[in-house]
């Protein structure tokens, strides 16, 4: 069975699809199953931002298929592994836990690079310059964790 990776922002239009889609592209998608969410259901239904989907684009990832849903409870139970992209996120989706085990399971995508911010910054507001940056973030991050999820050096 897959390890399942859940990948969370606001509203899961900006940085929780990218992170769904680079983490995708670095793993066997038969040994890692990865989806994202958002903790508030501002775009349940819709397309990333067409600014996520360029910068993906630009980078050769396809991410206009994903569709936008929100964080359930459900998604403690279903995910192994769940990365948020900033602290606002991380109170939210803790929020949600039933449990240690749950709590366990939620973490800063950040934590696992050596770099002094810990947070994402959300890019929505901002212009194409923001998404890049996330982008480099995220690409960072999820390198990471794409080596220590199939084991690799």
């Amino acid at each position: 069975m897959a390890l399942k990776v859940l990948m969370v922002c606001l509203g899961n239009i900006c940085r929780s699809p990218l992170a769904e889609g680079i983490l995708e592209s670095k793993v066997d998608p038969t040994e890692v199953f990865v989806d994202s969410a958002g903790t508030g259901g501002y775009h349940i239904g819709e397309r990333p931002d067409i600014r996520s989907i360029e910068v993906a684009a630009k980078y050769g990832l396809d991410i206009g298929h994903q569709k936008c849903r929100k964080l359930t409870s459900l998604d403690l139970d279903t995910f192994d592994q769940i990365y948020v992209m900033d602290q606002s996120n991380y109170e939210n989706t803790i929020a949600l836990a039933k449990n240690k085990q749950q709590r366990e399971k939620v973490h800063l995508l950040l934590n696992e690079v050596p770099i002094e911010t810990k947070e994402v910054p959300d890019p929505y507001y901002g212009g194409k310059d923001g998404f890049e940056n996330v982008y480099r973030l995220i690409d960072i991050a999820c390198e990471i964790i794409a080596k220590r999820l199939q084991n690799k050096p």
